[in-house]
């Protein structure tokens, strides 16, 4: 059954050897999918542990929903790439494509028949199926098709170009740190990064069977650990165009390209010269490596599990500055689909201080609905981008860009709905988080429906925080805990647990940074807010 792979186009030279100590990684922890808003997701079901409950949840499930070519996979381990599951999988049918969805700990896998996605399922209901030493449980999805960026009719269809998307971008994404990935697994011809819809990147592979093992390899993988996750599919474009070589694109069949190099020619006059940095800047280490790593290995593991050093030597001709990413994109952030008469500069700054210090932000009189938002730095900007575009938020969709504009400018202040002024400095604020020395203390995290509190009052009960999110018009929270309590403590800290993403997203932008005054204080409690590593209470 083995030639059937590889008759669907995989090639097997791709699929990796698995070795004793990644076994034993990989058996850690039973998985546990995040619930979240995709459609193929089913509650409780969804998680990755159990036994013979969830065999026999997963045999109901799969009779209420009509057969169909797609199979959804779920209970995944942490360190699964697309090459996994067709190692697994492949002797059920030919596999037409996979779409991997590694914060959920899912999958998509398209059969060439709705025969083999039945024996799959089947099978995955008599008996345990396991997927890099985890057992993994299978339902037929909801969809005929899994949907490719190329829109081909020919479902086995592929291309030599990549759709590579970041994320959780902690650390920069440059030309340098995407070849040093690609090409150990197939020969990378051209690369190009874009930012509007997160961080993207398109690479060129020297023929489709380079682009195809490359897929499988690195579909699901972290660039570096715990963060950085490629999710890939195949391009629509079949050959990319490169204008220069930069941090952002590249071409490595012409290595004499024009490059630009920062700071030649004539500049603008700045108006305040040079942004002091303070210590926080590209100059600087951006952030720590989580703590809650989705993949619990340390660095030199994960360089030992995909089997070349992620940081191979840059070509000679890659400067400094290049791959440290200076001038890779802008500090300011763009953010529309604002609600018109619940959003103000505070409240924008209270979701996006959560991803870098937040200097100015202003609204758009032109473009109603539309606020410019000057942070940090870029990458502050990025991880912005990466974590809140597309997030629903008062009944409209966030959409959060790279600006083209350099920094924002206190011009046409005026009256927003809610009698704000359209514009707001933030720079001086303590409640920035990524200035001081607790920095390195901050987690990124997407939104999610549990809510981190802390620095409340002591004496802060339950019945107050519902008065609270009763008093501010938004939705009450379903669960309250509190951590324990230590001697002398001064301020309270737990997990607000939300029925929904966006109902704790719209929580945090109204009450973070609320000044919380009690009796005999004489100073008020300011409560913060940020999004929980934990998926439920």
């Amino acid at each position: 059954m083995e030639d059937s792979g590889a008759s669907a186009g995989y090639h097997p030279a791709a699929k990796r050897t698995r070795t004793e100590e990644e076994a034993a990684v990989s058996g850690a922890e039973p998985a546990v999918v995040e619930e979240e808003e995709e459609e193929e997701a089913t509650g409780d079901d969804a998680a990755g542990s159990g036994g013979e409950e969830r065999a026999e949840d997963c045999a109901d499930s799969s009779h209420r929903l009509p057969p169909s070519p797609v199979v959804h996979v779920r209970g995944l381990c942490d360190a699964v790439v697309e090459a996994d599951l067709v190692e697994a999988l492949d002797k059920f049918g030919n596999i037409c494509y996979v779409m991997m969805m590694p914060f959920k700990r899912q999958a998509l896998v398209e059969f060439d028949s709705v025969e083999s996605a039945k024996r799959c399922v089947s099978c995955g209901n008599r008996e345990a199926v396991f997927i890099a030493e985890e057992q993994a449980f299978f339902n037929f999805s909801t969809s005929q098709r899994i949907t490719r960026p190329t829109n081909a009719d020919d479902p086995a269809s592929r291309n030599q170009v990549l759709l590579l998307s970041i994320q959780n971008p902690l650390y920069p994404i440059t030309t340098d740190v995407l070849y040093s990935v690609c090409n150990p697994v197939g020969s990378v011809l051209r690369i190009v990064i874009f930012k509007r819809n997160g961080i993207q990147a398109m690479v060129e592979f020297q023929s489709v069977e380079d682009a195809q093992k490359a897929k499988l390899a690195l579909n699901g993988a972290d660039i570096y650990a715990g963060c950085c996750t490629l999710k890939i599919e195949y391009a629509r474009p079949n050959r990319l165009n490169v204008v220069r070589n930069d941090s952002t694109s590249w071409d490595y069949s012409k290595p004499f390209l024009l490059q630009r190099e920062r700071g030649k020619g004539r500049r603008r006059q700045a108006i305040l010269g040079e942004h002091p940095s303070n210590g926080y800047g590209p100059h600087c280490p951006l952030l720590p490596l989580p703590g809650n790593s989705r993949r619990r290995r340390s660095s030199e593991e994960v360089q030992d599990r995909v089997g070349y050093p992620l940081l191979l030597h840059r070509s000679p001709s890659a400067s400094s500055s290049s791959y440290l990413g200076h001038g890779i994109t802008s500090s300011v952030a763009m953010v529309s689909g604002l609600h018109p008469t619940k959003m103000n500069c505070t409240r924008v700054f209270n979701l996006l201080c959560l991803y870098g210090n937040v200097e100015k932000v202003k609204f758009m009189r032109s473009v109603p609905g539309t606020a410019l938002v000057e942070m940090g730095d870029e990458y502050a900007v990025d991880r912005a981008v990466s974590h809140l575009n597309g997030v629903r938020v008062f009944d409209k969709k966030l959409n959060v860009c790279v600006s083209k504009q350099q920094a924002v400018i206190p011009s046409q202040v005026f009256e927003l709905a809610d009698g704000t002024d359209s514009y707001q400095d933030f720079s001086v604020t303590r409640n920035n988080r990524f200035s001081s020395a607790q920095s390195s203390r901050n987690i990124i995290q997407p939104p999610a429906a549990v809510l981190h509190f802390y620095n409340a009052p002591p004496t802060l009960s339950q019945q107050q925080l519902h008065a609270l999110c009763t008093e501010h018009d938004i939705p009450v929270f379903s669960k309250f805990k509190v951590f324990n309590i230590k001697p002398n403590s001064k301020t309270l800290s737990g997990l607000l647990e939300f029925d929904s993403k966006t109902a704790a997203v719209e929580a945090l932008i109204v009450l973070n940074h609320h000044q919380i005054r009690i009796p005999n204080s004489s100073n008020p409690f300011t409560l913060k807010l940020c999004f929980s590593t934990s998926s439920h209470l």
